[in-house]
């Protein structure tokens, strides 16, 4: 209400010392209540609509216009606008409200689905850090599971695609298959196969409901007693490992496609095995953080920052990141932040 004040009074003067009487300004005043109607309250906006009437009517009476229809032209239009302004303003806290609502709900499913960090097996330590984008009132599609089997531990890193409930029930999906798949499935590329057709299923669902069709980006590691472990990368940011040495990403070969889409192409998904000792920390990043860009547009320096955080604990660098690339972007970032940190038992 203080900036429609404000911005009354340098418009006022103007009018009362403008003395060509064919120049107007004072009818600029009925869009002023637009303002509040887009970022304001039913109250500010009823207030605003309000002041401006009684500005008005005040100016040309003090100074009137050239007839009484002129007069009464002027008064309509404010009054209509100032109605569509309060009506626009009320349509928009009610859509902002079932926002918030649906966000609540979405944000309940999530806490269901997935486990409190850390998350400790035989083999590893999961810890690290998830922060939605707060410029979008949707819950993200980011997933993650960590399953003890026989055949050693399995990790899920994933991306639903899209935000909101919608994309909760892919996850849900994804997560449901693999803590049924893991512990069954001996080989990384079978479990695999369980994942792509859980998410296919989902497809067909959502289809016969009007819903659009999902894929999910996933990175799906088997850890065991071996020093190498097992990678199959569907579409997903390869890890980075901090390890004795330069950081860089984990080699996988070229990625897969991701769940759901395997149709697209006759290519099946194979396995990469890359050193992991005792000792060592995986890093996993969803695409919020590959993919942030700063002011100029330049992409968060992910390696690089690793690089500088060598002799920090491992379990303080998903936090570092996390405070870095909201300062990289400055608190602009358009989608989910995810930071998982792997430790391998020693």
């Amino acid at each position: 209400m203080a900036y429609v004040v404000a911005a009354t009074v340098p418009i006022v003067l103007l009018e009362l010392m403008i003395d060509d009487r064919t120049v107007r300004l004072i009818p600029l005043l009925i869009l002023l209540p637009a303002f509040p109607a887009a970022v304001g309250t039913m109250r500010q906006t009823v207030y605003a609509v309000g002041w401006v009437l009684i500005v008005i009517a005040a100016v040309l009476i003090y100074r009137p216009l050239p007839s009484s229809y002129n007069f009464a032209i002027v008064m309509v239009l404010a009054f209509v606008l100032g109605i569509l302004c309060v009506v626009t303003c009320h349509w928009r806290i009610r859509r902002e409200r079932e926002l918030l609502r649906t966000r609540s709900t979405a944000v309940a499913l999530q806490r269901q689905m997935l486990r409190s960090l850390p998350i400790l097996t035989d083999r590893v330590i999961v810890d690290g850090v998830y922060l939605p984008v707060e410029a979008d009132r949707l819950v993200g599609g980011d997933v993650y599971e960590v399953v003890a089997s026989p055949y050693g531990t399995r990790l899920l890193f994933g991306d639903v695609q899209g935000k909101g409930l919608p994309a909760i029930g892919a996850a849900f999906a994804v997560l449901s298959a693999f803590r049924e798949a893991a512990p069954r499935e001996p080989t990384l590329t079978a479990l695999v196969d369980d994942l792509e057709q859980a998410v296919v299923r989902h497809n067909v669902f959502a289809q016969q409901t009007g819903e659009p069709e999902r894929f999910v980006t996933a990175l799906i590691l088997g850890i065991d007693t071996s020093m190498e472990t097992q990678a199959v990368n569907c579409g997903h940011p390869p890890p980075y490992l901090l390890n004795a040495g330069p950081v860089a990403p984990v080699q996988l070969g070229d990625p897969g496609v991701p769940l759901g889409l395997a149709d697209l192409t006759p290519n099946p998904r194979t396995v990469a095995w890359f050193p992991f000792p005792p000792g060592a920390t995986l890093i996993s990043c969803s695409d919020g953080v590959t993919e942030a860009r700063g002011i100029t547009g330049a992409f968060y320096p992910l390696e690089e920052r690793l690089g500088a955080w060598a002799d920090i604990s491992p379990w303080e660098v998903a936090d570092h990141l996390a405070e870095d690339v909201i300062r990289h972007t400055a608190g602009k970032h358009r989608d989910d932040i995810t930071a998982l940190v792997v430790r391998r038992s020693d």
